[in-house]
């Protein structure tokens, strides 16, 4: 979001229809199948990006879109309360697997 509205999207928090805005972590860097926890949540990343069908107005805006590489999606496999601030942990599939 933050680097979407530098290049000139002016959107606020929601405009994605997203569930989740997380800070400090590179979910494009991270393989699919990572899990991603906290206190009283687990999800795991089953998605990166999706394509743009067609060129909403947030495209025309600023000229591209950053769904096809910026967006991630992940399945919920204990839901909960995320609240403000909560830290999450990262447990890549190699991890998982390990046990």
């Amino acid at each position: 979001m933050e680097e979407f509205n530098r290049r000139g999207g002016q959107v606020e928090d929601g405009a994605f229809g997203e569930n989740l805005l997380v800070k400090g972590i590179d979910f494009r860097s991270l393989p699919l199948g990572t899990v991603i926890t906290t206190e009283n949540t687990k999800l795991r990343l089953t998605q990166i990006g999706k394509e743009c069908h067609s060129h909403c107005a947030i495209y025309h805006r600023v000229g591209t879109c950053i769904m096809p590489h910026e967006g991630v999606f992940a399945e919920v496999l204990e839901g909960g309360d995320i609240t403000p601030g909560e830290i999450m942990k990262v447990i890549l599939p190699e991890e998982t697997e390990k046990g």
